[in-house]
């Protein structure tokens, strides 16, 4: 599988990333998971300290015991949680940023993570104090780069123009235009990279659209109606004749240059197979015109 070097990192990241919040807690079946996902060429897991209470990082780091130099491993911090109580409030201070680091290390059962990310963040935050901290972390060996996981234009404004982060996480799909309108290209003009999470806009891109529409699509998503939604469905399969909507999907989001790995979630081994069953063959430009014909280039509203 193609790998794309994130940001001006050391890190090259498979073009399809595992992400591992929708694992559950059965170990035996999140390491069929994972296991599935390295051997079809996915080298990048991305987990967070917040998923289950810490036993998503805990149940990853079992799976790659043995593996860990052939996985790039993600996670992030900011959501200061309580696992007995079952809840959290938000912190980006530099001691969390710290403290949360060690106790993903000790979860993860290794020593160093290789991107970690803000798991969040707001226009108010401390900014300059959660930059200090990840620089730190760096620079101690901890971590090997940082980013965060965000939709907020304006706060991803700051942290480009305040910091040395190497990727963003964001949903992009066909249907969530919104980085579309600056932030990628503001992003690909500074030399950071994209990880495109949501990119089946849970499922309703996928090969099982028709079904998930009618589960997850009867009140709409964004601003598209239930009718909406069916007719895209049936437009998008009259102009993709040679592969799976989900390939088709994931490749929508890879043909802007600053993406550098798309991100699914997976529950089944199932559903690992759907996603790898996929052969990079980026988008002709009609394609993709043709794709944006069809759907909205819906704006950001709030956090501009």
């Amino acid at each position: 599988m193609k790998k794309n070097q994130l940001g001006q990192s050391d890190l090259y990241v498979s073009e399809l990333t595992l992400g591992c919040m929708s694992l559950g807690t059965d170990s035996k079946k999140a390491n069929e998971i994972i296991d599935r996902a390295l051997d079809a060429g996915i080298n990048h897991l991305d987990t967070a300290d917040l998923y289950d209470f810490g036993q998503n990082e805990a149940m990853v780091g079992d799976a790659i015991k043995g593996k860990r130099d052939q996985v790039i491993l993600t996670t992030k911090v900011g959501n200061h949680f309580n696992k007995d109580k079952q809840d959290w409030f938000w912190d980006p201070s530099k001691e969390h940023i710290e403290q949360g680091a060690k106790d993903s290390l000790h979860r993860l059962g290794t020593d160093y993570i290789d991107f970690y990310m803000l798991h969040g963040g707001t226009i108010d935050d401390p900014i300059d104090e959660t930059i200090e901290a990840f620089e730190s972390l760096k620079k101690e060996g901890w971590i090997r780069a940082y980013g965060i996981s965000s939709i907020r234009p304006n706060v991803i404004r700051e942290y480009v123009e305040r910091s040395n982060i190497d990727a963003v996480m964001m949903q992009y799909n066909m249907l969530d235009r919104r980085p579309e309108e600056k932030v990628l290209d503001l992003l690909h003009e500074n030399h950071i990279s994209v990880l495109a999470r949501g990119p089946l806009a849970k499922g309703m891109l996928s090969n099982r659209a028709s079904e998930q529409i009618e589960k997850k699509g009867p009140d709409g998503f964004l601003d598209y109606s239930y009718d909406e939604l069916k007719t895209i469905h049936r437009e998008l399969e009259n102009i993709n004749s040679d592969e799976s909507l989900n390939a088709f999907a994931l490749n929508y989001v890879l043909k802007h240059p600053t993406v550098a790995s798309a991100v699914f979630g997976a529950s089944s081994v199932s559903q690992v197979l759907d996603n790898t069953d996929f052969h990079h063959a980026p988008l002709t430009d009609e394609t993709y015109r043709n794709i944006q014909d069809i759907t909205k280039a819906i704006q950001y509203t709030k956090h501009r």
